[in-house]
């Protein structure tokens, strides 16, 4: 993991905190649907990125799922994410405009940074990561958002 650490996630963490901020900036609320379409289209785009094969559908009505692909190996990890989030009000409580983030003594304060687009996108840091210093992934990962 020092390697890890030195090599890659030190030198990116600007731009992992960037890349967090402005995916917690887009409203991506599924029950009214602001934001939804535009928010698929960044995750498919990143997911792209990454070197993932992916694939966007919807079910009937559904806001779209995209599925990618990635790595190879004789095992396969399943990662369900979502990109959604619950609505959000400054009269909830927020001292910020919730898609509007704020660092605040070393913590970002924004609606879907721990539920869950910072935790998606740690997994496809961590991805990224992995493949700087040891090359491609020994196993095929698949993630469902």
């Amino acid at each position: 993991m020092n390697i890890l650490r030195a090599e890659h996630i030190a030198p990116h963490r600007e731009q992992f905190t960037q890349e967090l901020l402005r995916f917690c900036s887009q409203p991506s609320i599924s029950s009214t649907g602001e934001g939804m379409q535009a928010m698929s289209r960044m995750m498919a785009d990143r997911l792209r990125r990454l070197g993932a094969r992916t694939q966007t559908f919807t079910v009937g009505q559904s806001y779209p799922y995209i599925f990618a692909e990635i790595g190879e190996g004789p095992r396969t990890l399943l990662v369900y994410n979502h990109y959604d989030v619950q609505p959000a009000r400054r009269e909830d409580g927020w001292l910020n405009d919730p898609f509007a983030p704020e660092i605040r003594d070393g913590r970002v304060y924004a609606r879907g940074v721990a539920d869950n687009k910072g935790n998606l996108l740690f997994r496809l840091h961590a991805i990224e990561a992995y493949c700087a210093a040891y090359g491609s992934l020994p196993l095929r990962v698949l993630l469902c958002d």
